[in-house]
């Protein structure tokens, strides 16, 4: 869907509003154009409203993981002992129906599901194994489970492909450098396999960093905020993200929700070791997202554009692209 005020100033490339891609924001469109164009006028507004606008699509891209993860801290607070369902059964009916509120109220588009849904079964086969080799547990009964997983579980992993998804639509993603999808497809094969065989086999994590490595140091995101793209390297981005993940986890640990081995007389920090795994998880996760949306390469021209546009004065700047959300 394309608004009539999504364009390029002295283009006529139009440009998609990421807020078109949920109903529920296209009638703030126009208004956030107004308060851009508003906003812009002045250097000293403009940096800190393009700065709060990345902080609020950051917050969008994570609506599904905030759910989960309120949840999980609301139920280690307030969920009664004892209750007829049990805690984590819980959890899962109230993913499932945030899911499908998500869906019907078209705040996550299908092709996001799509994602969700993957990544779900990737990650709850993973859970199986790792549980039943003692990598960590899950300390409380349920009805809803599989070889001692509860299926809740698989929402986790769904988090991080969601969010993915959606910071691809609302960021407009474009790349150079991107590596090739049969190179990621490949390494993201390998990085699955090692989760189970270093089990049994050598560890080659340190190998599978330095093919990731390879695969992804020429490559550059470039990213919306606001009126022009900016970019930052594609191996920088992922371990950024992989950092927040692994926060996240401490959180889960915290509620008792899951626990390692070394949590079990008490809670302590997730050993930053895991920020590793995370990282070799992630680059799957990324691998699913962009089979679904196709990495878009950034054009030179429209390199030069930007260029141009950062160096004008804020002052001038009224185009209604720099206010698509």
């Amino acid at each position: 869907m394309h608004h009539p005020l999504d364009r390029l100033p002295n283009s006529s490339r139009s440009i998609p509003s990421a807020a078109a891609n949920w109903a529920p924001l296209r009638r703030f469109i126009a208004g956030e154009a107004r308060l851009g164009r508003l906003m812009a006028q002045r250097g000293w507004t403009a940096a800190p409203y393009e700065f709060f606008r990345f902080g609020v699509k950051q917050a969008w891209a994570c609506l599904f993981a905030a759910v989960a993860i309120g949840l999980m801290i609301a139920t280690w607070q307030f969920y009664p002992k004892g209750a007829p369902l049990a805690r984590y059964d819980f959890l899962l009916l109230g993913m499932v129906a945030v899911q499908v509120a998500m869906l019907a109220g078209k705040l996550e588009t299908w092709e996001e599901a799509k994602v969700i849904l993957i990544y779900h079964i990737v990650g709850t086969a993973m859970e199986i194994f790792k549980t039943s080799v003692g990598s960590w547990i899950y300390p409380e009964p349920n009805f809803f489970r599989i070889a001692g997983v509860p299926l809740f579980s698989g929402f986790m992993y769904s988090c991080i492909g969601s969010y993915i998804a959606r910071c691809w639509r609302l960021f407009d993603f474009e790349f150079t450098g991107h590596p090739r999808r049969l190179g990621l497809i490949a390494l993201s094969v390998a990085i699955y396999i090692n989760f189970f065989s270093h089990h049994y086999i050598w560890d080659l994590r340190w190998l599978l960093f330095a093919w990731a490595g390879w695969l992804f140091l020429r490559a550059r995101v470039h990213f919306r905020v606001w009126h022009r793209h900016r970019t930052m390297p594609l191996l920088l981005g992922l371990v950024l993200v992989s950092l927040f993940i692994w926060f996240t986890e401490n959180i889960g640990t915290f509620t008792k929700t899951w626990l390692y081995p070394s949590q079990k007389l008490g809670w302590s920090l997730v050993s930053i070791d895991k920020l590793g795994s995370w990282f070799l998880l992630l680059i799957i996760s990324y691998t699913l997202v962009s089979l679904v949306n196709a990495p878009r390469v950034r054009e030179l021209r429209e390199r030069q554009t930007d260029t141009r546009r950062a160096s004008g004065p804020l002052a001038k700047v009224t185009s209604p692209a720099s206010s698509t959300f």
